[in-house]
C-alpha cells in the first residue's frame, strides 16, 4: 500500500513539474505584442506536444492589471483576452494538465523586465505556504485557515485576490481522473475533472465535508485527506501575484507526515522577472 501511495505521489509530482517547465518556457517566449490568448495557446502546445491530452482547465494568461482581478465581476473575465504586456507589466500563467491521470493547478508569477511592486507580495507569500501548512496539520477547518490568511494579507498590506473565484475558493480537492481516448471540455474545463468535483462535492455534502476550501460555513472542518490544489493570490496596487501548488493531507500520527506540500523544489516566476530571478521556493531556501 505504501508503495502505490508513493507511485501515486510520484504521478502527480511529474505531471507538477512538466506544468512548470511549461511555464518557465512559455515565459522567457513572453514579449511585447503577444496577447493573452496567444500566451495560452503557447502553453496548451507546449503540453501537447510532450502528451498531455486532458485538462482540469487550458490555459489562462492574465497580463498587467489583470492578474489582480482588477474589476472582475463574471467567470468569463478570467478568459484570456487580447491585452498584450508592455516592458515591466506582470503577468500570471495559470495551466492544470492532465498526465496519465494525474492533474497539476499551478500559478506561475512574473513580470516582462523589472517590477519592484510585484517583487513584494512575490517574497510575502512563503508566509501564506508556511501558515496554511502549519494550520493544516494542526487539523483546523478550513474555514478558520481561509481567516488567517486573510488576516496575514492584511497585516503585509494586501487585499485577497482569490475571493474573485467563483465561490471565493482558495483550493479544491484534486483526485486521478479517468483515462478516455476522448477528453472534451466544458467552458475551460475537462469535462472528467469536473465529474470528479462533482462527485466530491456530492459525498460531502452527505458526509458533512466540502471539496471547495471557502470562507463560508460549509468548510467549517479540517481538510479531509487527499491532494488539495492550493493558491492564495495576492493584488497590490493593481498586481497582483499568486503561487498554486498541491498539498497533500494524510492525518499521519508523525506531523510532518500529517501535511506536506508535494514538492519543494519548485521555479516559480520568469527567469526574465527581477522579483523571481531564482524562482519561489528555491529563492527563499538560498536567501535563508
Amino acid at each position: 500500500m505504501q508503495g502505490e501511495r508513493a507511485a501515486e505521489l510520484q504521478g502527480f509530482r511529474r505531471v507538477q513539474r512538466l506544468a512548470y517547465e511549461c511555464a518557465e518556457a512559455v515565459a522567457a517566449r513572453l514579449e511585447p505584442g503577444i496577447t493573452e490568448r496567444e500566451a495560452a495557446r503557447m502553453q496548451r502546445e507546449w503540453l501537447r506536444a510532450r502528451g498531455v491530452r486532458d485538462w482540469f482547465h487550458l490555459p489562462f494568461a492574465w497580463f498587467g492589471d489583470r492578474t489582480a482581478f482588477t474589476d472582475f465581476r463574471i467567470p468569463l473575465q478570467f478568459f484570456p483576452t487580447d491585452r498584450r504586456p508592455a516592458p515591466g507589466m506582470p503577468f500570471i500563467l495559470d495551466l492544470a494538465p492532465v498526465y496519465e491521470g494525474c492533474t497539476a493547478y499551478i500559478g506561475y508569477s512574473g513580470s516582462l523586465g523589472p517590477n519592484p511592486v510585484q517583487e513584494r507580495p512575490a517574497a510575502d507569500l512563503e508566509a501564506h505556504r508556511e501558515l496554511i501548512l502549519r494550520e493544516v496539520r494542526e487539523r483546523r477547518p478550513l474555514r478558520e485557515i481561509y481567516q488567517d490568511v486573510d488576516r496575514l494579507m492584511v497585516r503585509q498590506g494586501y487585499a485577497n485576490r482569490h475571493r474573485a473565484y467563483p465561490f471565493g475558493v482558495i483550493a479544491h480537492k484534486v483526485d486521478r481522473v479517468k483515462r478516455h481516448r476522448w477528453s472534451p471540455h466544458l467552458f475551460g474545463f475537462g469535462v472528467q475533472s469536473l465529474k470528479g468535483l462533482a462527485a466530491d462535492a456530492l459525498h460531502g455534502h452527505r458526509e458533512g465535508w466540502s471539496p471547495l476550501w471557502s470562507p463560508y460555513r460549509f468548510c467549517d472542518h479540517p481538510p479531509r485527506p487527499g491532494l488539495w490544489a492550493v493558491g492564495p493570490h495576492l493584488g497590490f496596487r493593481g498586481t497582483g501575484a499568486e503561487i498554486e501548488e498541491i498539498l497533500v493531507v494524510t492525518y499521519s500520527r508523525d506531523p510532518e507526515q500529517s501535511a506536506f506540500w508535494l514538492d519543494d523544489d519548485l521555479p516559480w516566476g520568469s527567469p526574465r522577472a527581477r522579483s523571481f530571478e531564482r524562482g519561489g521556493v528555491r529563492r527563499w531556501a538560498e536567501d535563508k
